[in-house]
């Protein structure tokens, strides 16, 4: 993808344009992350005026048409499209793109979310797309707290800051119009209005912190519960990385998803199976004929009136989760002859590669610090310190060491279980090109 045409400043000076990489390495306080927080046909942006004055990265202006005559603590623009140009308060922009960059303090409301930072504002198929342009350290402020719940342990929650960071660096492209979104396809942001003491905290005490491999951000994907063993990656989208293998993972007991069980009738699951090309015809079974090293399906076996088929590889996990599974690993019954419900009992939630945070909460009970957490999880890795980025747009890693690892079985408590005030984290669930969902 060719990098998008600069976008214009809004009520800007004239000759202000979007940023670009540095020519150096900047300090990790220089890193800004631009994330998709809305799209729609048309935006309302609300920026404070910490937002708009003489503190800002880039001074606005007065132009007559967009400002209004004296400054007010609240400048608010309805955003939309016009002839494939943006429009503010109805009036042309005269451009596609229009940018305000964060500076100290700034904040920017879009689509009625308070964000820190500044605004990227982009037409795309017609509508407008709502870019927030934040400092990496201020964007974990509102991703952390969103995935694992700020009343844990500060070890566990200082572990997520590092794989929330380094999740995100590794996605830093300036070439792509937006680096991350906002969702559960990425890493769940909902801005100002999340953040919590505790996890800003965990962030501050593991600042610029990444996991790194082979010298770059490593692939840090994490979810909910591994079930008691970790996937492979190769396992679940086929490719294969060393730091994510498959491994026992007694620390996850005491998951509220610890063991589950749930019923899918023979209609859904010869509907499910046949978007999976197991096209069988009336369904009379459905069987786990091999298991991965991790214990989850590498091959279902599904039989009709019409014939047998095989959902093997990847989609064997696939199809199990779209039949309603929070989890992969599961066993199969029920079903006899074609009769009754396709019954699925399993453990975890989530695809079980990399961290298990309900894992990462036991061995921060167990009295293992957040780097002992992130060596059992993503062994072979090294932890370290972001520095900002090139002319290239990737991130710059500077000196890091070899993570240390759990060598011997803990302890684990019989009282791992969550109690009652302890929130279940996201259940994130990565598909194969690395996104969440």
């Amino acid at each position: 993808m060719n990098p998008p045409t600069p976008p214009a400043p809004i009520a800007a000076a004239p000759v202000a344009t979007a940023p670009t990489a540095p020519t150096a390495v900047t300090p990790a306080t220089a890193l800004n992350v631009r994330v998709l927080v809305a799209a729609a046909p048309r935006l309302t942006v609300r920026v404070t005026q910490a937002g708009t004055g003489p503190g800002a990265g880039t001074p606005l202006g007065q132009p007559a048409p967009l400002s209004p005559a004296a400054p007010s603590p609240i400048t608010t623009w309805t955003v939309g499209v016009s002839g494939g140009q943006l429009t503010l308060n109805g009036r042309g922009a005269g451009n596609s793109t229009l940018y305000l960059p964060p500076s100290p303090g700034s904040m920017v409301e879009i689509a009625g979310k308070p964000y820190r930072g500044g605004v990227l504002l982009r037409v795309q198929d017609g509508g407008v797309q709502g870019v927030n342009v934040v400092d990496i350290e201020d964007y974990l402020r509102g991703v952390v707290p969103a995935e694992m719940p700020a009343s844990w342990p500060a070890a566990a929650l200082n572990a997520q800051a590092v794989i929330a960071r380094t999740y995100v660096a590794a996605r830093i492209n300036p070439a792509a119009p937006y680096d991350t979104c906002a969702t559960e396809s990425c890493q769940v942001y909902p801005g100002l209005k999340a953040e919590k003491a505790e996890a800003t905290a965990a962030i501050a005490a593991t600042r610029a912190q990444v996991i790194a491999y082979a010298g770059r951000p490593a692939s840090t994907y994490f979810s909910s519960d591994s079930g008691g063993f970790t996937a492979s990656s190769a396992e679940v989208w086929g490719t294969a990385l060393p730091y994510l293998r498959a491994q026992a993972d007694p620390y996850s007991a005491g998951s509220p998803r610890a063991g589950w069980r749930i019923e899918v009738t023979a209609a859904q699951v010869q509907t499910t199976a046949a978007r999976y090309g197991a096209r069988v015809g009336s369904l009379r079974a459905v069987t786990i004929t091999r298991l991965s090293p991790s214990g989850r399906p590498e091959e279902i076996t599904v039989r009709g009136d019409g014939g047998t088929a095989r959902i093997t590889g990847a989609n064997a996990g696939g199809f199990v989760r779209s039949l309603g599974a929070p989890g992969t690993r599961v066993t199969l019954s029920g079903l006899s002859g074609g009769q009754g419900a396709l019954v699925l009992s399993g453990s975890g939630a989530g695809h079980g590669v990399g961290l298990s945070q309900y894992g990462a909460l036991g061995l921060a009970k167990a009295g293992q610090d957040h780097l002992k957490i992130l060596g059992f999880y993503y062994p072979g890795t090294s932890l370290g310190v972001l520095a900002g980025n090139t002319e290239s747009g990737g991130a710059v890693l500077a000196d890091t060491f070899p993570l240390p690892s759990v060598r011997q079985p803990l302890a684990v408590s019989s009282h791992l279980a969550s109690p009652p005030h302890l929130a279940s984290p996201a259940n994130l669930a990565p598909h194969a090109n690395g996104a969440v969902q």
